[in-house]
């Protein structure tokens, strides 16, 4: 299989401020980061000639996004794929372009979610394809399970383990401070998270991602087109996505201290990438941390950290900023915030920035490598894709 290592480049993108974006539609919302894009790109609306919209609660129909960008009469798909939705929306614009049937293609992905009232509880839905879910858990819950059975499975007690999170949901507000687009703008302290209000033991208030409004965009075009258009695109190194076969949260067996389809996905990604030492090649990556135990999973799901090291890792501050491998360094899902459908190009986003060396004071040391990480569902029935994207061919 030969892959889409180098094939595509992203030569713009998008992204408005999330938060509780009361004063917007989500015609605005969308319009703003598509446009956002365009003038990165150096381009127009008339240059694209397909486009993949993003959403997982704003409707089942391309024309969402393509009415109000007024793009009509070029191919405009809808995907849906959990919380990897903005991801999957990149991915059918990269495979579009590598295939060779377009030149230059639009990704985009928003979420209105405040206007909703949606809170991350069990929805009423009438897709009989939901019917493996267990209707009574909710996200918070899934993940409260995974932080005990990691406790327990490492030797933690509920106070050390507490604190290992804590540290991760201090760093990705302190991350988050340094960028005006992110959903919360104040750094915590470790006192803040640990004293916080419980929302499923042993998780609280600041080990939880908000729920926000949100939208980003993508143009890619072929990587031997890419210098026309700008002097520093990004070149897509690896995409996967990996389903899980309904086990995990279903399974006698699971351990509830890994995420198997993160593994199996960034293994696949690394291999395509010619990726041989994660921790040593990547310079920052973007991770699902929907929960702070989420993100410590995937220090040892990703090969950033060894199994059972993660703890060594956190309290060396090797994840923060200025330590070996930045994670979250724009707040992640923490502290940027999680409108679904546009998390996966908000991720895409920060690595684009960070790799062209426009982070400001989020800016990592000598980029080369940057890879983003989503996670829709709970272990054993989550779909999770991986993106890696580097500043130069070969």
């Amino acid at each position: 299989m030969e892959g889409i290592k180098d094939k595509v480049a992203i030569i713009g993108m998008g992204c408005i401020k999330f938060g509780e974006n009361w004063e917007q539609t989500i015609d605005d919302m969308i319009i703003d980061a598509v446009y956002e894009a365009y003038d990165d790109a150096g381009i127009g609306p008339d240059d694209i000639q397909a486009a993949w919209w993003g959403s997982v609660w704003a409707g089942e129909t391309a024309q969402i996004a393509a009415t109000p960008l007024k793009l009509g009469y070029i191919p405009f798909t809808h995907v849906e794929n959990a919380c990897a939705t903005g991801s999957e929306a990149l991915r059918g614009a990269c495979y579009a372009v590598a295939s060779g049937v377009v030149d230059i293609a639009l990704a985009v992905g928003a979420e209105k979610l405040k206007d909703t009232g949606f809170m991350g509880l069990p929805q009423v839905r009438p897709i009989a394809t939901w019917s493996y879910r267990v209707s009574s858990d909710t996200p918070p819950a899934e993940f409260a399970m995974m932080a005990t059975g990691y406790f327990a499975k490492h030797g933690l007690s509920v106070e050390e383990g507490k604190k290992l999170l804590a540290q991760i949901a201090v760093k990705n507000h302190h991350n988050g401070s340094l960028n005006p687009k992110a959903h919360f703008q104040r750094e915590i302290t470790l006192e803040m998270v640990m004293n916080a209000p419980i929302v499923a033991y042993p998780l609280g208030l600041f080990d939880c991602c908000g729920v926000s409004d949100g939208a980003a965009a993508a143009i890619v075009t072929r990587a031997d087109m890419a210098k026309k258009f700008r002097s520093d695109p990004i070149y897509i190194k690896a995409m996967t996505i990996c389903q899980g076969p309904r086990e995990g949260f279903l399974s006698q067996n699971y351990d509830f201290a890994h995420v198997e389809e993160t593994k199996r996905a960034a293994v696949a990604a690394y291999k395509e990438a010619g990726i041989r030492n994660p921790r040593e090649e990547m310079s920052c990556a973007e991770v699902h941390d929907c929960f702070t135990i989420t993100e410590l999973t995937i220090y040892e799901d990703m090969q950033f950290s060894n199994p059972g090291q993660a703890r060594d890792d956190i309290q060396a501050g090797t994840f923060t900023l200025n330590g070996k491998l930045p994670i979250n360094t724009d707040g992640g899902l923490k502290c940027f915030g999680h409108p679904v459908g546009a998390s996966g190009l908000r991720m895409m986003y920060e690595v684009y920035k960070q790799l062209q060396g426009k982070a400001d004071k989020r800016q990592v040391k000598n980029p080369r490598l940057g890879l983003t990480h989503n996670q829709g569902g709970a272990p054993g029935t989550a779909t999770v894709s991986v993106v890696i994207a580097g500043n130069d061919l070969g």
